[in-house]
């Protein structure tokens, strides 16, 4: 059995790496997530289309993070390639920095493609307004090790996206052990809001849950094209 892993100083990210060879990669990979968001280029990409649908809301706490699973079908695609939707989870603070600046929370949607690739779409959050899917999703949040089904409550996953956003792209890894590499990143560029209750809720059930940036090791780091006015 693979050994506990959290965000303490005795098995947090530091010492992820040491806590079984199953999570080498957390120690010595050179294309981890996440990454500081500076430098991006612009490039002409594949678009990401968002096909996704109401659905049952299931959500468990799995001792890392509270995580919403997909039941029923959505998916995006990229370049003709379809990745389906699995779950998406939360983070709090966020992962990913922008030019260095930190975010309240955020939000990972993971897909996989028929090969077994993973694509994540990371949705950066702040405090602010009250948000539509997220303060209503916060007063469900299970505890620890508890998982709720709610037949007469459905979320769409699109909700959660802000409007049209550009995307920064790169390959990195899970955010979590074993820290595999190989995973197609897909973070919008605009953030979504959450009121001060929503985050609190989180914060309180999730407390600090995330992985500090990682070097970027010269990986090509992209973003849409800015569309012509």
């Amino acid at each position: 059995m693979e050994p506990p892993w959290g965000y303490g100083p005795e098995n947090g990210p530091a010492v992820w790496g040491q806590l079984s060879s199953e999570y080498l990669l957390c120690a010595v990979g050179n294309r981890q997530s996440p990454i500081d968001i500076v430098g991006a280029t612009q490039a002409e990409v594949p678009t990401v289309a968002f096909h996704y649908q109401p659905m049952m809301l299931e959500v468990q706490h799995n001792g890392h993070t509270v995580e919403v699973a997909s039941t029923s079908e959505n998916w995006i695609e990229v370049g003709g390639a379809r990745y389906d939707l699995t779950q998406f989870h939360f983070h709090t603070p966020g992962e990913h920095t922008v030019a260095g600046r930190p975010f309240d929370m955020e939000i990972h949607l993971v897909h996989r493609n028929e090969e077994g690739t993973l694509a994540v779409v990371g949705v950066l959050v702040r405090r602010g307004g009250e948000h539509p899917v997220l303060d209503p999703l916060a007063e469900q949040l299970p505890q620890p090790g508890e998982s709720l089904a709610f037949e007469e409550k459905t979320i769409t996953a699109s909700g959660l996206l802000p409007g049209a956003s550009r995307m920064f792209r790169y390959e990195g890894s899970l955010t979590t052990p074993p820290c595999s590499e190989g995973v197609q990143w897909f973070v919008l560029q605009t953030p979504v809001e959450i009121s001060d209750g929503g985050l609190a809720a989180f914060e309180a059930i999730l407390g600090n849950n995330s992985r500090p940036v990682q070097p970027l090791n010269g990986r090509e780091l992209l973003i849409d094209r800015d569309p012509a006015p």
